[in-house]
């Protein structure tokens, strides 16, 4: 047992176990459209979603302890809620990309859609490494020096993730207003909502960067400050917002976003992509019955 206090608070067992299952029920939502769909650039979130639900798992296990906690739960509580964001992310990024892509607006955007997820997934990734490095370092610190470090070490992941998301909202926004003032043809003529999505996505992305903005003045404030002392703040700031976000996903799923390839290489909505083969099939069945006319 550690000779230091793991939580500055006694864990509150019945706020862990709805945190849980919210999390649990949400993920299995997501998977079943996951599956069913086969959207399979939302296997980030997938993820993100069982971090969510098996850190308040840890939360669960430890709230039984008090105050005797144990280590290992309180690692895995710590480090899973603290990188999930960061898989989400991942998967909001493919979002846009794949928007771009259904409308042809490469021309209306500041970066292609392939360089969209370049670029901010490898931005997504170096937070995600910092945050899990210092994390890591910071639950298993039994010395002052060390948790300043490891709380450093988890801001600047944070500070990363915070300058990724503002330029992604910023190259999400530039799209859509060139979008709207000059639309491409196909944007026109696709019946997926790519409008609504893009407004769901700015909605999203404002909740997880308030959420990593929360974590940053946390981290900064460490283990005196208000923000640790209290665990309202968590679920308030972290949990029910990272929720929030999962629950505008699940209702706007991006499974309409799922690409097909169509004739000349045309990329279409799932929905549009299977009412033009069936216009496609008819007309050919129209044809050939033309064609036996004629020729008996």
């Amino acid at each position: 047992m550690p000779t230091y206090l793991l939580y500055q608070y006694a864990p509150s067992l019945p706020a862990a176990i709805a945190a849980t299952v919210c999390f649990g029920l949400l993920t299995i939502s997501h998977a079943i459209h996951y599956c069913a769909q086969r959207t399979w650039f939302f296997t980030p979130f997938i993820i993100g979603g069982i971090f969510e639900a098996t850190g308040y798992t840890g939360r669960i296990i430890n709230s039984t302890q008090t105050p005797n906690w144990t280590l290992a739960p309180y690692i895995v509580q710590s480090l899973l809620l603290l990188v999930a964001p960061s898989l989400f992310a991942a998967s909001i990024y493919m979002i846009l990309a794949r928007i771009i892509r259904l409308t042809d607006g490469d021309t209306r955007s500041v970066l292609p859609a392939h360089w969209i997820t370049r670029v901010f997934v490898v931005g997504d990734v170096l937070a995600f490494l910092a945050q899990a490095g210092g994390g890591g370092l910071l639950a298993k610190s039994n010395s002052s020096t060390t948790t300043k470090t490891a709380n450093w070490i988890v801001i600047a992941g944070l500070a990363i993730q915070i300058v990724f998301f503002a330029a992604f909202i910023l190259v999400s926004a530039m799209f859509h207003w060139r979008m709207r003032s000059h639309p491409t043809r196909r944007a026109h003529r696709t019946r997926v909502p790519w409008s609504g999505f893009l407004w769901v996505l700015y909605l999203t992305n404002a909740l997880i960067l308030g959420r990593s903005v929360f974590r940053v003045v946390e981290f900064a404030m460490g283990r005196d400050g208000v923000l640790q002392r209290r665990e309202v703040w968590l679920y308030v700031f972290d949990g029910g917002v990272m929720a929030l976000a999962m629950l505008l996903l699940l209702v706007w799923h991006p499974s309409r976003l799922r690409l097909r390839r169509g004739g000349r290489g045309d990329v279409q909505g799932e929905g549009e992509g299977k009412r033009r083969r069936k216009t496609r099939k008819k007309r050919r069945r129209i044809e050939e019955g033309d064609s036996r006319g004629v020729w008996v």
